[in-house]
């Protein structure tokens, strides 16, 4: 089963989570460890290893979920 966009979530904590993206990206600029940003952020190490690996940095653009579709933001 395919969720719409968002992935279930309410506009809400759609936001909320844009915003600990965009903190993930501010910590990424300044070279801070993958297990920190994320024991801070109270999130995964997971969720951050994506969030970085997609190479977006705050200043440009919000960091988007992977489209699983098409293999890219």
């Amino acid at each position: 089963m395919r969720y719409a966009q968002g992935g279930g979530l309410t506009e809400e904590r759609r936001a909320f989570r844009e915003k600990l993206r965009l903190e993930a990206a501010e910590r990424f600029r300044a070279g801070d460890d993958n297990a920190v940003i994320a024991r801070d952020l109270r999130i995964s190490v997971r969720s951050v290893q994506r969030w970085r690996r997609s190479g977006h940095r705050a200043e440009h653009e919000p960091l988007h979920p992977r489209d699983r579709r098409h293999g890219r933001c």
